[in-house]
């Protein structure tokens, strides 16, 4: 569970480590805007996001295989939504005369797995290369319109940071959980689906009980610091926007841009 990517920060002096934060949220959105623009049967737009990726992936200096294990996660739900619409989806033509498997419900199936996969890539990427603190002040910056109608944006900055903060914690300690469980006699490997779902559960309680401690010992360690949310507080780090915050922004209109004109006149029809 330690291979998870989704969550977990990994440090370097990269021209995208360096980000604003901000802008790299905003990115992230227009990548996923990008994604959902994509045609079902256009797979040239998959092929740009699939570039995006590689080349992010490659200037952040971060390990493909890294940013690939992120799918890792929703595997289980992307095989489920693929069997679904193969089965379910009865558009095109029969496999085979007679056959319960048509053309349309592979093609649906395919585009599923790769819309939720380039999708959860370009997550990954902005986790990968923002730290949680940096998170939390993108976050907090483009909320501050929502200051005027007197939403707490600095404490719900805080709480997406404190969530994604404790991912790697909980993935340890599930682990952790887990062993122990195994030394006990728990079989997590079972072919049966409901022993091993029932197995599960004496990991699941634990887990939560933990999760309640760490939660009553970070608020402990915040009121002995006399932290008291937004009020009165400075930043040492103050954003900045500057070069290569324009360069990834037109980047990324390319790549928006080239999905657009590829479904409008360069679409391979599958």
């Amino acid at each position: 569970m330690r291979d998870v990517s989704f969550g977990q920060y990994y440090p370097s002096f990269s021209a995208v480590h360096k980000l604003n934060p901000a802008i790299k949220i905003l990115l992230s959105i227009a990548y996923i805007v990008a994604v959902f623009l994509v045609q079902p049967f256009y797979f040239l737009g998959f092929l740009a996001c699939f570039t995006y990726i590689v080349l992010v992936t490659a200037v952040a200096k971060l390990p493909f295989f890294r940013v690939i294990k992120s799918i890792r996660a929703i595997l289980f739900f992307v095989v489920l939504s693929a069997v679904i619409q193969v089965f379910v989806n009865k558009t095109g033509s029969p496999l085979w005369e007679g056959g319960f498997i048509y053309t349309g419900g592979l093609i649906s199936a395919a585009y599923i797995v790769l819309r939720i996969s380039m999708i959860v890539l370009g997550a990954s990427l902005l986790t990968l290369t923002t730290s949680p603190v940096e998170l939390a002040d993108g976050i907090e910056f483009l909320l501050y319109p929502l200051k005027l109608i007197k939403f707490p944006v600095h404490e719900f900055a805080l709480i997406m940071s404190i969530a994604l903060r404790f991912i790697p914690t909980l993935l340890d300690e599930t682990d952790r959980i887990i062993k122990a469980q195994k030394a006990r006699g728990a079989d997590f490997e079972s072919k049966n689906l409901f022993k091993r779902a029932k197995a599960m559960i004496p990991v699941l309680i634990p887990l939560l009980i933990s999760s309640f401690r760490r939660a009553d010992e970070l608020a402990d360690a915040m009121d002995s610091r006399c932290y008291s949310g937004s009020k009165n507080r400075t930043k040492y780090k103050k954003l900045t926007f500057g070069w290569g915050d324009l360069i990834a922004a037109l980047f990324t209109a390319g790549l928006i841009v080239g999905v657009v004109f590829l479904n409008g006149v360069y679409g391979v029809t599958v």
